[in-house]
């Protein structure tokens, strides 16, 4: 039986430190990598100093993860050097064997699992604690730091080429709250309507005005050379509030009408339409280039005080109409006023599949049906369609791509107006 004398057991407890030591840079290690930054600059903002030094650590990963693993394998390979030659002195040639397995087991479970597991359950309060002693540690290990980093680095760079100088981020910060609000939403943590306001206005720099806009046959026009009581009629009959008047063809609109100015001049003229100059109470058509994005048409509209946007192509050939109300919808979702009648283009069966229309876009059938159709070479589900395909299919054609069943229902000419749509994880009812 081996006897424990007070210089053994002077070294043991000197172990169960250093064990300690370990799974305080373990913890560290966890807490500090999986902390919210957003949750900590929030911190520090409201004057919290714990806050500020964890942001001071995690400003520079490489470096903190450097002085953790420096610290955490000097205390290690320590305890595990006292508890071999200890264990030598005790069981002979054996105690190798019996420091091997003890030590493995101390590390795994007190050094290792639990103390990471504790860091990532409360990774924030848990950053806090250890962040303002983990920053004297990291100084006073700065120069080996420094050593081993340019020694990292060389190897890296002669080795396998990768040259980790470059600072060049992989995500731009919109594209890292994006990925950030879809975990969010997908761990229920986010809801679809949040998910959908802050995705829409972090978005509007990638959308064109060409995608949200109201195609030029979906715009009500006047035509200019009308009788004038029956341009009266038509704008104070619409459900629009201002109309574009063109002479001579659509592509030539020369203003827009709106419905209080017209009511105005009315007035004055003491309500003889004899006596209205139409195209005087019209105000001048402002155009925007279809390639504009969101972003750009949504402070135009603030600078010039306007809400209404007539679109054009390269050539200046009219494409559609682009308001404020439309661009607003793709942050908050459809605004719809007493006077709207919302598009039914999208509607779901009882079999699982969705009817849509021909003319519903990619985004708004994205957004309805929380789907992730991909909208980058077509605006509308029809053109995706025709786009992939290369061609106008006919009625009754199906399809299958983007992990969905597409069934040609209606078409008018050479325009698919009516689509059936299947997921195709989905069950469907063979009737």
């Amino acid at each position: 039986m081996p006897t424990i004398t007070p210089e053994t057991a002077t070294t043991f407890g000197i172990v169960f430190l250093l064990l300690g030591l370990s799974a305080f840079f373990s913890g560290s290690e966890t807490a500090l990598t999986a902390t919210s930054r957003a949750r900590m600059h929030k911190l520090e903002g409201d004057g919290n100093r714990r806050a500020r030094a964890v942001n001071a650590l995690i400003s520079n990963p490489e470096r903190l993860i450097g002085g953790i693993l420096l610290g955490n394998n000097i205390v290690n390979i320590l305890a595990t050097s006292l508890t071999a030659t200890t264990f030598l002195a005790l069981f002979g040639e054996d105690g190798t064997y019996y420091a091997t397995i003890v030590m493995t087991a101390l590390v795994v479970v007190f050094a290792e699992v639990m103390p990471k597991t504790l860091a990532y359950a409360r990774a924030d309060s848990f950053a806090m604690i250890v962040a303002p002693l983990l920053r004297w540690v990291v100084l006073i290990l700065a120069p080996i730091i420094r050593i081993v980093q340019v020694l990292v680095r060389s190897v890296l760079k002669l080795l396998l080429g990768v040259d980790v100088n470059q600072d060049e981020a992989v995500l731009s910060a919109n594209e890292e709250l994006r990925g950030a609000i879809d975990l969010h939403h997908k761990e229920d943590r986010l809801d679809k309507e949040s998910r959908d306001l802050i995705r829409g206005a972090l978005e509007l720099d990638d959308i064109k005005v060409e995608e949200v806009m109201i195609h030029r046959k979906s715009i009500e026009m006047i035509d200019a050379d009308a009788p004038v009581q029956n341009i009266i009629d038509t704008a104070l009959n619409s459900k629009y509030t201002r109309i574009p008047v063109f002479q001579e063809t659509p592509d030539n609109i020369v203003g827009v009408i709106h419905a209080k100015d017209l009511s105005r001049a009315l007035w004055e003229c003491g309500g003889d339409p004899a006596k209205l100059d139409v195209l005087a109470t019209a105000r001048d058509p402002y155009f925007v280039p279809e390639t504009t994005t969101l972003s750009e048409q949504l402070e135009n509209f603030r600078h010039k005080q306007e809400h209404f946007a007539l679109v054009v192509d390269e050539y200046g050939a009219l494409q559609g109409l682009c308001t404020l109300e439309d661009i607003l919808e793709e942050i908050v979702g459809e605004i719809e006023d007493e006077y709207d009648n919302p598009v039914q283009g999208v509607r779901p069966q009882a079999d699982g599949s969705v009817n849509v229309d021909g003319d519903v876009t990619i985004r708004d059938l994205n957004r309805a049906m929380d789907w992730a159709l991909p909208d980058d070479e077509a605006v509308t589900i029809a053109g995706l369609i025709i786009h992939d395909v290369q061609s106008i299919p006919d009625v009754g054609q199906s399809f299958s791509f983007h992990d969905f069943k597409f069934t040609i229902l209606r078409r008018r000419r050479n325009q698919v107006t009516g689509i059936k749509m299947v997921p195709l994880a989905a069950p469907v009812d063979p009737a």
